[in-house]
């Protein structure tokens, strides 16, 4: 499509601005995490790394990213089991009901946090007579990180076909040592990518985990959220936020990166 000089201009413009809407918030975060003002006054008037060395020693923000690094992990081990799985059923054998399966799987990430939340907290509280915890909180995790997982294993095994793992058992080979030699290897970049999108996506989720995580419990952005507003806690919410940034961020690139590996067959 032939665009005129104008255009192009102005397109380019409107992808400057949204991306400067988007990002430059992100970057006065992280300036302010090193900022030496304590009312962040800007421009910033010097640098100081003492806001780190507060946070690396506030036991709150410890114990929060611990819990939060558990259920991130946890959550993403089954939604890795789970997902895996439920591509290979949708995706190689066909059964009645098969596209209401997959709408199902797909539906808890197109939901409302609060939604998803409210109804596990009633199915955990009221139905199943399950206590709060950190358990509970990765289950509800899992729930929506299971359907990146998904997605991305489904597409993976859209692009392989089955070509090779025909080959593979006519040669001799079982079923087990089809998937070990020849599907799992070409499987591995999808997963890795899956994994990561899904541990991103536990590790700064707010809304379904303020109403499945038990008493007493907290992952870091509740405690951004609990300590945004108090004053003496400012420089401290400013570093574990440019923390949350960058580990959120780091598995979307290498997801990103490794979802584009098209060439190669999904090997590393």
């Amino acid at each position: 499509m032939m665009l005129s000089k104008k255009t192009k201009y102005l397109l380019l413009a409107a992808l400057v601005l949204g991306l400067a809407v988007i990002y430059l918030p992100l970057l006065v975060v992280l300036l302010n995490s090193f900022n030496s003002d304590t009312t962040f006054g800007w421009p910033p008037s010097g640098f100081t790394l003492e806001w780190w060395g507060r946070a690396a020693e506030n036991q709150g923000v410890l114990d929060a990213l611990v819990t939060s690094l558990e259920a991130g992990l946890a959550a993403t081990a089954i939604a890795l089991a789970l997902g895996m799985m439920a591509a290979f059923a949708l995706q190689r054998y066909r059964f009645f009901g098969k596209d209401t399966v997959s709408l199902l799987i797909i539906l808890p990430i197109a939901l409302p946090g609060i939604v998803t939340g409210i109804a596990l907290n009633n199915a955990f509280r009221t139905i199943l007579g399950i206590d709060l915890g950190l358990f509970t909180a990765i289950v509800a995790h899992a729930t929506f990180c299971i359907v990146v997982v998904f997605n991305n294993v489904v597409a993976r095994l859209r692009r392989m076909g089955g070509n090779l793992e025909e080959a593979s058992m006519d040669l001799g080979a079982d079923g087990i040592t089809t998937f070990r030699l020849v599907t799992f290897p070409m499987l591995r970049s999808a997963l890795l990518a899956g994994g990561l999108l899904a541990f991103a996506l536990s590790f700064d989720e707010i809304i379904v985990t303020t109403f499945t995580l038990g008493a007493g419990l907290q992952t870091l952005p509740i405690w951004i959220l609990d300590n945004l507003f108090r004053p003496n806690q400012a420089p401290v919410v400013n570093v574990v936020a440019a923390v949350l940034i960058v580990v959120s961020t780091l598995p979307v690139y290498l997801a990103q990166r490794l979802s584009g590996d098209t060439a190669s067959g999904g090997r590393i």
